[in-house]
């Protein structure tokens, strides 16, 4: 088992929700300086660069079929000097990871599994080794939504590869990998499920050898539960659905993935219910919604999503533009209440789902340093009053503080039985201490 870098469930931001495939160097050090000045206090520190940093000719969140790469000699992708101008020279991200860790910050970058189609139909050599990307690539292992790359065989070549890249990469100062199309691929309809299996073996040792501490997360999703024990044994975050987007169906539908993998996240290992999509989204063209909105999730639905992702214990990854940000989405960002539970609370489960054609009443539970957490979920289209009893977590008949962690509202002398009243689509989150 390698040394697990991730102790608690990472917290930054990430570039695709807001920049999709276009993202630049002056938004990247942007959102670096918001987050240095007002989440780093509360713990965020991960910046990541998310996909076709590689692509000069990026402009949008759709990508361009077989677009010019920027490559070195040895097939390995480089930062595009058009729109990450501090790049040049052979300096790759290193100037911009330096950037990151002056303000005491964290960099990370996206890749797609593999080798780029460009490097093969080249035949670049790998460095070190004798071979070229033309013998390293599998012909029929494709990303069905991205022309860039080719998979890799199971061969000592190509961990070759591997290794030179985790090699650029921690010359670069990266502290964090986002690998794409890998815990879900098209690849499966060739050979076994989770073809993809001996690349993240690859990845995780090319990372232990590269003589620097790197995150490693998994996408997409979703993952399957029954390779829970390889995702755990090579990488700290993997992704339990597709991407996930500013609707209530798709917010809804999280209870069920909650569900199903509840027990499984601690000890360094985390299951990774996706980004936040918050704040202003998709600058540069309609993704899944008008073109540079702001989220489309109502407050009351912003506060579930945050509620559950963090009694879950998911990474929190932020998509929205930082700069952007109201002071609203900042309060929310910045609860260290909150923050505290979702950094350090542990055996988080599901008490209760009581709901009729998708609506009604979920209780999700955890316990914290001398204390309980209580998440009360209304999925109903209307305010509800519920009603919840407390005597599977708490003593009975002793009276206890409940503190409503995102109003700021205290009860005492709870006992029992709570009553509270929660917004459509929206969450009442206590604390209870004694």
């Amino acid at each position: 088992m390698y040394k697990k870098i991730a102790k608690t469930p990472p917290l930054g931001w990430n570039s695709w929700d807001c920049f999709g495939a276009a993202v630049t160097e002056a938004q990247l050090k942007a959102n670096a300086d918001y987050m240095a000045k007002h989440l780093k206090p509360c713990g965020w520190e991960y910046i990541v660069c998310d996909i076709q940093w590689y692509e000069p000719t990026a402009d949008s969140n759709d990508y361009h079929p077989f677009a010019p790469l920027t490559l070195d000699a040895y097939g390995r992708l480089l930062p595009a000097e058009n729109r990450f101008p501090s790049a040049a020279n052979g300096k790759g991200f290193r100037p911009i990871a330096d950037y990151c860790h002056r303000l005491g910050l964290k960099f990370g970058i996206h890749i797609l599994r593999g080798v780029p189609r460009e490097a093969v139909h080249r035949a670049l050599p790998v460095k070190g080794t004798s071979f070229t990307c033309r013998e390293i690539a599998h012909p029929f292992s494709v990303c069905s939504w991205n022309t860039d790359m080719y998979g890799l065989l199971d061969t000592p070549a190509a961990q070759s590869y591997y290794d030179s890249l985790f090699e650029l990469y921690a010359s670069w100062g990266v502290d964090f990998i986002k690998c794409d199309d890998i815990c879900v691929t098209e690849f499966r309809k060739f050979d076994a499920p989770y073809s993809a299996a001996h690349e993240i073996e690859m990845l995780r040792r090319a990372i232990d050898r590269c003589g620097r501490e790197m995150v490693l997360s998994l996408s997409p999703g979703p993952a399957r539960l029954e390779d829970e024990p390889h995702l755990r044994a090579h990488a700290d975050m993997w992704r339990l659905t597709g991407d996930f987007w500013d609707s209530w169906e798709q917010l809804h539908g999280m209870f069920a993935v909650c569900r199903r993998w509840q027990g499984v996240p601690g000890r360094g290992s985390w299951p990774d219910c996706d980004m936040l999509p918050l704040g202003r989204l998709c600058k540069n063209a309609a993704y899944h919604g008008p073109a540079n909105r702001c989220t489309g999730f109502t407050k009351p639905e912003q506060q579930t999503m945050l509620t559950l992702w963090g009694i879950f214990k998911s990474p929190l990854m932020v998509g929205g533009n930082l700069p952007e940000n109201d002071d609203w989405t900042l309060s929310l960002l910045t609860n260290r209440a909150y923050l505290e539970m979702q950094q350090n609370a542990y055996g988080a489960r599901e008490l209760l789902c009581d709901e009729k054609n998708g609506r009604g009443t979920v209780l999700w539970t955890a316990c914290g340093k001398g204390c309980k957490y209580l998440a009360v979920f209304n999925t109903r289209d209307r305010a509800s009053a519920i009603s919840a009893d407390l005597r599977e977590i708490l003593m009975p008949d002793t009276p206890y503080t409940a503190a409503e962690l995102w109003s700021g509202d205290v009860l005492r002398g709870v006992q029992n039985r709570l009553r509270t009243t929660v917004e459509p689509h929206g969450v009442k989150l206590f604390r209870f201490t004694k």
